[in-house]
C-alpha cells in the first residue's frame, strides 16, 4: 500500500476525532460560560451553545477535510510522520484560534451586558415646577 494513502488513513480519523472532542469538551465547559454572557438565560445560552458547536464541526471539518490532500509523495516511514504532525498540528493551531475567537466575541458581549447593568437609569422625576412668568 502506498504511504501516502497511510498517511490520510492516520490523517483523517486523527483531526476528525479531535475536532470531535474538542468541540464536545467545549460545548460542555462552555455552557455555564454562556448562561452568564447572556445574563442566566439558559435556554438562549443552550441555544447559542449549539450553533456554536454545529458552526464548529462544519468548520472544522471541512478544513480538515481539505487539508487532507498532500501535493507530495510520501516515500518513507518518517515521512508518514512528517506529513501527519504538519497536518495535525495546522489542524489543532486552526481549533486553537477559533476558540479564542469565540471566547474574546463572547467575553466582550458579557462585558458589554455588565456596563448596561451597572448604569442607572435615570430617575423619575419627582414634581414638577410651574412655569414663572416674565
Amino acid at each position: 500500500m502506498d504511504l501516502t494513502v497511510i498517511s490520510y488513513a492516520v490523517y483523517l480519523p486523527v483531526a476528525s476525532g479531535v475536532t470531535f472532542w474538542v468541540a464536545r469538551t467545549l460545548s460542555r465547559n462552555g455552557r455555564l460560560f454562556l448562561s452568564d454572557v447572556f445574563a442566566g438565560d439558559d435556554r438562549l445560552a443552550d441555544a447559542v451553545n449549539h450553533l456554536l458547536v454545529v458552526g464548529f464541526y462544519l468548520i472544522n471539518l471541512g478544513f480538515v477535510a481539505l487539508w487532507m490532500r498532500s501535493d507530495s509523495q510520501v516515500v518513507s516511514a518518517a515521512g508518514v510522520f512528517e506529513a501527519l504532525s504538519y497536518k495535525l498540528g495546522t489542524v489543532l493551531l486552526l481549533l486553537g484560534v477559533m476558540h479564542l475567537g469565540n471566547v474574546y466575541v463572547l467575553n466582550r458581549i458579557r462585558r458589554r451586558g455588565s456596563l448596561e447593568k451597572q448604569q442607572r437609569p435615570p430617575v423619575a422625576p419627582q414634581g414638577f415646577v410651574a412655569p414663572h412668568p416674565a
